[in-house]
Parts: C-alpha cells; structure tokens; sequence
C-alpha cells in the first residue's frame, strides 16, 4: 500500500489538496482512502469507510468518541482498584475529550488502516489529511516517542522478575507493578510500532500545500530542517490557491505578481528536486467531488507502482577518517554524517545520552538511537558545514576490540 501523508501551512488548503490527491489516485485506478480529522464538502461524515466515487472512500477521525472509549476500556480494566478505593465510575455522556485526544485518534486510524481493519481486499493507497506542517511533524515523532517512554518506565527485562516481587515490594516499602501492566505496555508498543513502520515506510510520502507568499517562503524553509531531521522527503511541494496572471484589476495584479515572484525563489530551491505543482485557485471553496475533478488534473495520482520513495533511510551516513581528516582510517575516526538543510549553528544543541543522540535545531526535536559501532566510541566534537552536521566519533579502547 502507498501512503501519502497530507499536511502544509495553516489556511493554505490541504484538506482540499488531500482530496483531490485521493480523487486523482482513485482515476488512476487505485483502490484509495482519505482519512482525514476536518469535514469536507460533498464528502461523507461517516466514522467508518464510506464511498465517494468509484475507487474512493473516505473516513472521518472522531477524536471525541475515540477518547471516550479508550478511557471507559481503561476505567473497566482498572475496576478492581477503583472499587478498592472507593472511586465512582464515570458515563460516557460525562466524559470530554482532552488535549492531545485528536493526535492519537489520528494514530488510531493509520493502525487500523495499516492493518487492513477497513477493507479485506485492502486499499492501493492511502491519504492522510494531517494537521498543519508544525503539528504534523510533532504527531509522525509521536509513536516512536511513545514507545521509548514505555520502553524506560517499564523495562521488558524486569517481566523475568515475577517470582521476585513480593520481596522487592517489601524491600522498596511500595508494591510493585502488577503484570496486567506490562501486558497492556506490550500491547501499546505493538500497536506503537504498526504505526511508526507504516510512517517509517519507504512507500510513504509527504506532500506539503503552501499559498505562494512571503510568509510561506520563511516557512518552508525552516520547515526543509524539521522534515530532514525526522528522516521525511516531500514527493511533491504543492503551490495552491494560485492566483491568475495578467488580470487588468490592479489590486489582483499585484497579488499575483507577489506569488509569481515566491514562486520564482521556490524554483530556484528547488532545482535539483521536482517542481511545485499549480493549482489553480477556483474562487471559492470547492463542494465536491465535481468541484475537485479540475484540481486532481493538477496533482500525479500515484499508484503503488511508483517507483518514487519517500523514507530517507540512507540520507544519514557514516565515514571512516583519520583524526585529522584524512581517508586511510588509521586513527579509526568516525564521523556521522547528518544533512540538516536550513540549520543555523545558533540553534543547534546536540548531547549524547547513552546510547542516544538528542537532537535539536530550533523548535524541532529528535531523539535518535546511535548505530552499534558509534555506541563504542566517545563524541570528539561536531561541525555544520554546508547544511551537513558532522559528529566525530573516536572508538572506546575499552570497547571496541583490538585487532592484530
């Protein structure tokens, strides 16, 4: 299955791009589903998949009712503890949903879609209407983060530990986790883990909407760093609501004039990738399907034959040199090799915790698990140069073993 996932600047119309995306795969000939969080004109409501037009359904995330269930599926398997205490259990009607509920509905739906849950033939391909570009990143980081959390606050290793309990209890003076929790852990990270492979798929792809404009351009640009640093490749920058050229009104002139000249610098970025993509703006909000049919023309519909991947697994990588650089390897120097378009030195913080490097450039925010060679050596410094930082790395004589 293709996965395109949908996501752009706040107001520059990327439920209506995600649409006309699924509409053009659907004429293509694939099998596709839009999941999307907003309601769309013309498109159904339904929770569940539900067709629009031949080859194309459609689902919307209700963030509200998923919160309400997971949390009476939790009150019901804390029950015993809450009659213990005392406590009073709560109706669905009395429940309202909270922060940070939408996101992990939206991940909710890619497991299931991942899965195949919505259809036994299954789909070709898949359209995500994710929430604006800042938002969208924060929410692809999610399930990785979730599990490394699980992971350090419940340790598979300490499940061995079973027999021992009751005296660790007693030594500690607490009691200790009881095993239905390490199961519900190992259930989450599963389900966790469905997730961030089909993010982390190199059939997966990001498709960012923008209104030509100056404030888009500074956008995007810090954007190209947050994209580069979670490993995501845009297939397609998609230039919207383009306004028509030549118009004898003055006021309408100059709008135009102003996106042709953003769009002249977009180019220009972007010349060693694939031109943005035109749509037209229709002057007014499409209703439907039909409304959608011209702007689908503008957009590829891609098909699970494509050949164009989106992960970029191998954009990091790692070289062997001496310690002063140069390329026959007798100091045994290792330097990793991480590509962060648009990244300012002023913004960049970089710490190794154990096995990890912590990432941060401006506002985004990575947690990146180092290769087994790297994990035996000690940082010896770091430079950015051309948009490539590049992490030192010196073996540990202590770990890493001697050769002849």
């Amino acid at each position: 299955m293709r996965t395109v996932l949908v996501t752009g600047l706040g107001g520059a119309g990327r439920s209506t791009v995600a649409a006309a995306t699924a509409l053009a795969g659907a004429r293509g000939g694939a099998r596709t589903l839009l999941i999307t969080a907003d309601a769309i004109p013309g498109f159904p409501s339904a929770t569940e998949p539900t067709g629009v037009t031949d080859g194309l359904w459609s689902v919307r995330i209700d963030s509200g009712a998923h919160f309400r269930s997971e949390l009476l599926a939790l009150q019901d398997q804390l029950s015993g503890m809450l009659d213990l205490l005392g406590g009073n259990r709560m109706d669905g009607e009395e429940l309202t949903e909270l922060p940070g509920s939408a996101e992990l509905a939206l991940l909710h739906s890619l497991r299931r879609a991942a899965r195949g849950d919505w259809s036994r033939a299954g789909y070709d391909l898949l359209v995500v209407d994710l929430p604006p570009l800042r938002d969208a990143l924060a929410v692809l980081a999610l399930p990785g983060q979730l599990r490394r959390y699980l992971r350090r606050l419940l340790p598979r290793e300490r499940q061995a530990a079973r027999a021992l309990r009751p005296m660790l209890a007693q030594l500690a003076g607490v009691p200790m986790p009881a095993q239905w929790l390490y199961e519900a852990a190992a259930r989450r990270d599963a389900e966790l883990a469905e997730v961030q492979a089909l993010i982390e798929d190199r059939a997966t792809t990001l498709r960012l909407v923008a209104e030509p404009g100056p404030a888009a351009e500074d956008a995007l640009r810090a954007a190209r760093t947050g994209l580069a640093l979670h490993g995501l490749r845009v297939d397609a920058l998609v230039a919207n609501k383009v306004l028509p050229r030549h118009s004898s009104d003055p006021w309408f002139a100059a709008l135009s004039a102003q996106q042709d000249k953003c769009l002249e610098h977009w180019h220009e970025e972007r010349s060693a990738e694939a031109p943005p993509l035109l749509v037209p703006h229709l002057g007014r909000d499409p209703q439907g399907p039909e409304d959608l049919a011209p702007l689908a023309d503008d957009v590829p519909a891609l098909t699970p034959d494509s050949r164009d991947t989106g992960r970029a697994e191998d954009a990091w990588w790692i070289e062997e040199t001496g310690a002063h650089g140069g390329q026959d390897g007798a100091d045994g120097v290792l330097v990793w090799c991480l590509p962060l378009p648009g990244a300012v030195k002023k913004d960049l913080q970089l710490v190794r915790r154990g096995n990890e490097l912590l990432l941060t450039v401006g506002p985004f925010h990575r947690i990146v698990p180092l290769e087994s060679a790297l994990r035996r050596c000690t940082v010896s410094g770091a430079a950015l140069t051309d948009g490539v930082l590049r992490v030192r790395f010196t073996p540990d004589p202590a770990l890493w073993p001697r050769t002849s």
